[in-house]
């Protein structure tokens, strides 16, 4: 049985634990992009939360919500990336209408992690402008520590592909 909310798939589910916003400064990985985008911030948050968010990241190739509108805190989403290898479940702690959301991961397919979250804030700079800023933790499993270097290669490439969606250079995309 599928948790609720969240459609049937072929496992096997590795649980994960769930986190709060502490985490993104105390998580064994972090890393974070700030983008300078030349577009309005209600245009770049409906970015983000379309039913086609993060089309533009190569290595997600599937983003469904599996909650109804309006988002908010309880929403779930499930995402298939790197072309099937890993499908992620995942629980939306935080939620501010417009300016930020957070998330944190359910249960994977990939035993890689005890716990991944996401913290998207898009702040208003003027009318026209906006900053994006990405956060990403992560807590490795044991089994995944040793691919430590090859996952934040991995989990860059999102911000290299945002960068360039918004007609950024991602050689001048701040990344921490």
């Amino acid at each position: 049985m599928s948790p609720r909310g969240y459609s049937r798939a072929i496992g096997p589910w590795f649980k994960c634990q769930p986190v709060d916003e502490t985490f993104f400064a105390e998580a064994p990985l972090r890393l974070r992009a700030g983008f300078e985008i030349p577009r309005p911030a209600a245009a770049v948050w409906a970015d983000l939360t379309s039913d086609t968010a993060l089309h533009w990241c190569r290595i997600l190739q599937e983003v469904d919500w599996t909650s109804p509108r309006p988002f908010g805190v309880g929403t779930t989403r499930e995402v298939k990336a790197l072309y099937g290898t890993n499908k992620l479940r995942e629980h939306y702690f935080l939620w501010e209408e417009g300016r930020r959301h957070c998330f944190y991961v359910v249960e994977t397919t990939a035993p890689i992690i005890t716990s991944l979250a996401e913290d998207y804030n898009v702040e208003p700079k003027g009318a026209d402008a906006c900053r994006f800023t990405w956060t990403i933790a992560v807590r490795p499993s044991t089994l995944g520590r040793p691919g430590g270097p090859v996952n934040r290669a991995i989990l860059k490439t999102l911000f290299t592909d945002t960068a360039k969606f918004y007609g950024l250079d991602p050689a001048k995309t701040e990344l921490r």
